[in-house]
């Protein structure tokens, strides 16, 4: 039997602490090894680099953040300086960014302790005052008192003059740092607010500007005591984005917002790039229009909890119901602490909608959504709509009802993702 002279557990442990590390490095440990510490660089190469980076059950980058973190919780600054620099100048699939480092020391200051965090945003300022130029990174001067959370965005409200109502908003710039591919608006359904568009809006914030805002008469937004039109709804949408110059932009709206859609791109062409209509419709028949002046007397005479849960059951299918509770829970609370008079205002607006007669006008790019389950709004309806705007894309998401992208966020998000992108 010959005898192998390759320790393969030290040459395998070698090559990841040279992907992680870098060359240099590592060749000044190895060529600096003596007799005293080489037992140390042969263990440390074969257990720590081997045996737990080698191992395939956690890719290289998320070990350099928990390497990082680690570092942070035990004080161990020039192990720690090893790792940032090597993060951002290692191994291209692996390295991390400086905004990523960040999010990883403002995770440490909340479980390690503000203190370790303050000292690890020191060590890591000054790497990048040093290795900035290098990796195309510039320190720019910011107001602690002008940044805004970027899971929520910078939040406002507009002008509301001349009789209009104010309307609450969300603006997300583009995480990228780089100038927004699209400026995409999210509009809601009838009874929620513009938090139903977090996790979406958070997809898009990667390389987009992302609006999302109150309809009048929902969230923090002003709710006029009168009978809406679905054009004075649209109206609004137009003042916001004059307000916020947003040049032409990518419209997602689902239900409610679908519709407001439609009427803004007929209102107001030249502020729309696209739409995304989802589980909404361009009118309603007769029958169905009685249903929704009858949802306005009963909200009227005994408030919005006499129809919370028949909306609550329109709006998520019985599996969904019963396996996600705390979610349906969370939007009855927030249709029942709607403004009455607002939410009313809004039934008006939806059930008098009336835009298939004019959808051959609209003349840009439309992507519609449908939930294989919805009731409110069924495929039926998509279909029309599909048919009638020129140029249009059908897309129907299985195991979906009315708020398909709540019961189907992944689903949803791939379908508009790929729609932006094709833009």
């Amino acid at each position: 039997m010959s005898f192998d002279p390759i320790d393969h557990d030290f040459e395998r442990g070698l090559q990841n602490r040279r992907r992680v590390l870098g060359d240099a490095w590592v060749d000044r440990s190895l060529n600096n090894a003596n007799s005293f510490n080489a037992d140390f660089q042969n263990l440390i190469t074969r257990f720590a680099w081997n045996e737990i980076w080698g191992r395939p059950g956690l890719d290289h980058k998320t070990r350099r953040a928990i390497v990082l973190s680690i570092t942070i919780a035990l004080g161990r600054w020039e192990e720690f300086e090893l790792h940032v620099r090597a993060a951002l100048l290692g191994d291209e699939a692996s390295r991390l960014t400086p905004d990523e480092i960040k999010e990883i020391l403002m995770q440490s200051a909340i479980y390690a302790g503000v203190p370790a965090a303050n000292t690890a945003f020191t060590h890591t300022l000054q790497i990048l005052r040093e290795v900035g130029e290098q990796i195309g990174y510039t320190l720019e001067p910011s107001a602690p008192a002008g940044v805004a959370h970027p899971g929520a965005g910078r939040e406002g409200r507009t002008a509301g003059t001349g009789g209009a109502p104010a309307l609450h908003y969300s603006v997300r710039e583009p995480r990228s740092g780089k100038a927004p591919r699209h400026t995409v608006v999210l509009s809601h359904a009838l009874g929620c607010d513009l938090s139903m568009w977090d996790s979406l809006a958070n997809t898009l914030a990667l390389d987009c500007r992302v609006i999302a805002y109150d309809h009048r008469g929902h969230g923090s937004s002003d709710a006029p005591a009168a009978m809406y039109a679905m054009a004075d709804l649209a109206d609004d949408a137009a003042r916001l984005l004059r307000e916020l110059d947003s040049g032409p932009v990518v419209w997602v709206g689902l239900s409610m917002g679908g519709m407001v859609g439609q009427e803004l791109a007929l209102r107001h062409p030249s502020l729309l790039r696209a739409l995304v209509l989802a589980n909404t419709t361009s009118g309603y028949p007769e029958a169905a229009r009685a249903v929704w002046e009858q949802r306005i007397a009963t909200v009227r005479e005994q408030g919005i909890e006499a129809i919370a849960d028949a909306v609550m059951g329109r709006y998520f299918h019985d599996g969904f119901r019963e396996q996600k509770a705390s979610t349906v829970a969370r939007f009855r609370r927030r249709l029942v602490s709607t403004d009455a008079v607002g939410y009313a205002g809004c039934c008006n607006a939806v059930g008098t909608v009336d835009t298939l007669a004019r959808l051959g006008q609209i003349g840009v790019p439309t992507l519609v959504i449908a939930g294989e389950l919805d009731q409110g709004t069924p495929v039926a309806m998509a279909q029309s709509l599909a048919e009638a705007i020129p140029g249009a894309r059908l897309e129907v998401l299985a195991e979906a009802s009315h708020l398909s992208a709540v019961e189907q966020p992944e689903a949803f998000a791939a379908c508009v993702v790929g729609f932006v992108g094709g833009l």
